[in-house]
């Protein structure tokens, strides 16, 4: 099918936002009538410059407060209807969109409504156009599609069809079983549709709208469920995303334009219209890399923390250290910063590294150029939103290439025995990574298209300086974690870094480790400890143990949770983490207290 987006969805001047459309695939633009206004472009110049791009105008918006006014009122908005269709026949747009009247002159007859449309079909039939009328969600007496559906099919009018719109469809929707009812609509009577995703807020219906729409997959709403029962009627227009949203207006229009046509391709896929690459979900994380341009605190701090510096790449200036399953690369290369270490990367195991690749490529993700010796073992990668290479790799299977292959083993000191107490089988529980303000929503719908994790609920955490948002992305067997979090302070250092937690069968014993080797735990207020004192009860010493080592408590319904943090050292920190008895979230009830402390760390 064809795609199209609303240029009311795109920052910029007219000019940029129809190359950015094109520029990310997509088929044609809805023109929003204030783009074209504040353009110095003449409707003859945005033509030609549609049609350079290959971009189809699918549809010229809005007409507003048209139907259902007294009969001096109408024949003002059949002046200015005619108006505008002369513009759109220059502009070469067949179809304009008319939003059900707010206008306070408006009466409630559903008669008059027809009669009134049916005349503006009449004039717009004159020039080659035809009318979509919806219902705007909060529209003075129509607000539903069924009830603009009965005004359209009463006027009888050949250039008179509906628009159905997903948003004023679903915000005032109880489920999909009150939809089936647009399968009775006959598909050539759709004139089109559009589509925008939303969370799910308890809010005025017009500023949910104006300010919270997000792209397909992003929200709440169950789009894909929506375009099945439009497409049973026979439709056959474009599916056209039509967003306000506040965060993509400040937004560059290039990477907004991929982000949306990468929503529309993860729907298409669900409603299945289009076959894509299958995902093949990760199975587990093979590294996480750091680059720096000082190793010392960095090396000081995964020592502690009792890594071994076990091998170095052939050709490259990146160690491998490891400790159980758990494995980071420090890369010292030319691409560090100078303000400090950053985690710019991370390994997944994959089954089949080459068909998640094609699979990020189909959408619009395509894989990072690398500089590689030939003895190096081929590895995809693929740059996440905010920046981050995923590399796509297997460790140690047969008939895949080892990445591990590329490293040669260096000779390193024994470490000492381990302690009776000492915990084994650490491993990567999770990487957090903090994302810019405006990629929010695009990483989550990324992480979850492109590699086949699954999104858990969204929650918010209470930040020294405002709320953070925080939503999870894991694969089946929670093997592969990333919460995601955008901050409310971008420029705040500590807002924005991003942490490895380490998974340990005990974390007492492991704290005791770090500082006995000469790390520093993050310090947590007493005030915390008299807080979970009143909350929970322990065994006898317990919360004396969590005290001393500032270590934060958590329970779920499904088992309990210990972490701790150590120091960040540039924009990088490690968390140890126990996980008992099944439980499955990330401690977010203590992340004010852990990012209070860190405040005061710093």
């Amino acid at each position: 099918m064809r795609t199209s987006i609303a240029t009311v969805s795109l920052s910029g001047s007219l000019t940029e936002k129809l190359t950015a459309a094109a520029r990310a695939g997509f088929d044609g633009v809805e023109i929003f009538e204030n783009d074209l206004l504040t353009s110095p472009l003449t409707p003859e110049e945005i033509r030609a410059r549609c049609a350079d791009l290959g971009l189809g105008i699918e549809l010229y918006q809005p007409m507003r407060d048209i139907e259902a006014v007294p009969a001096e009122v109408f024949a003002r908005n059949l002046r200015r209807a005619r108006h505008k269709f002369a513009l759109m026949e220059r502009l070469g747009a067949d179809t304009v969109l008319v939003c059900s009247s707010v206008s306070p002159l408006a009466t409630d007859d559903d008669g008059l409504a027809a009669g009134q449309l049916s005349e503006l079909a009449d004039l717009a039939r004159d020039f080659g156009i035809r009318v979509a009328y919806e219902a705007l969600a909060w529209g003075r007496h129509v607000s539903t599609w069924d009830h603009a559906w009965r005004i359209v099919e009463a006027a009888g009018h050949p250039a008179l069809g509906t628009c159905l719109d997903s948003f004023h469809i679903l915000s005032r929707s109880s489920g999909p079983k009150g939809l089936e009812g647009i399968e009775d609509i006959p598909g050539e009577k759709i004139f089109f549709l559009q589509l925008a995703d939303a969370p799910l807020l308890g809010m005025d219906v017009l500023q949910w709208s104006r300010h919270h729409r997000c792209f397909p997959g992003q929200g709440g709403f169950d789009i894909a469920g929506l375009v099945k029962h439009v497409l049973r009627t026979g439709y056959d227009g474009p599916l056209s995303l039509e967003v306000f949203n506040d965060v993509f207006r400040q937004a560059e229009a290039g990477p907004t334009a991929v982000d949306a046509r990468r929503s529309l391709l993860i729907l298409q896929e669900e409603a299945g219209i289009r076959a894509l690459p299958a995902p093949a979900s990760p199975t587990g994380v093979a590294f996480a890399e750091l680059v720096t341009h000082d190793a010392e605190p960095v090396a000081a701090l995964l020592t502690g923390l009792g890594f071994v510096r076990t091998a170095r790449h052939r050709g490259k200036p990146v160690e491998l250290w490891e400790q159980g399953e758990a494995r980071v690369l420090v890369n010292t290369g030319p691409a560090a910063r100078r303000d400090g270490t950053t985690l710019t990367a991370i390994g997944l195991e994959s089954p089949d590294p080459a068909a998640a690749a094609r699979r990020a490529e189909a959408l619009l993700a395509p894989v990072l150029p690398r500089r590689r010796a030939a003895e190096d073992a081929p590895l995809d990668a693929v740059a996440a939103p905010d920046g981050t290479e995923l590399f796509l790799c297997a460790t140690n299977r047969p008939g895949l290439p080892d990445w591990r292959a590329d490293f040669v083993d260096v000779p390193h000191t024994p470490a000492a025995p381990a302690a009776p107490h000492a915990p084994v089988g650490v491993r990567i529980d999770h990487v957090a990574l903090t994302q810019p303000w405006h990629q929010f929503d695009e990483a989550v719908l990324f992480h979850r298209g492109v590699l086949g994790l699954d999104a858990q609920e969204s929650v918010d955490v209470a930040d020294p300086y405002g709320l953070l948002r925080s939503r999870a992305v894991t694969n089946a067997d929670g093997s592969v974690r990333f919460p995601l979090t955008v901050g409310a302070a971008p420029g705040d250092d500590t807002a924005q870094a991003r942490h490895i937690a380490l998974a340990t069968a005990d974390v007492v014993a492991a704290a005791r480790r770090f500082t006995e080797a000469g790390g520093r735990l993050l310090p947590v207020p007493a005030n915390y400890y008299d807080d979970l004192e009143a909350r929970f009860e322990f065994a006898e010493g317990e919360l004396e143990t969590y005290r001393e080592l500032g270590i934060l408590y958590d329970r779920d319904a499904h088992g309990v949770f210990r972490h701790c943090y150590t120091h960040t050292v540039g924009r990088v920190f490690f968390e140890l983490v126990q996980r008992d008895g099944g439980y499955r979230g990330y401690g977010a009830v203590n992340a004010p207290v852990r990012l209070a402390a860190q405040h005061t760390a710093r």
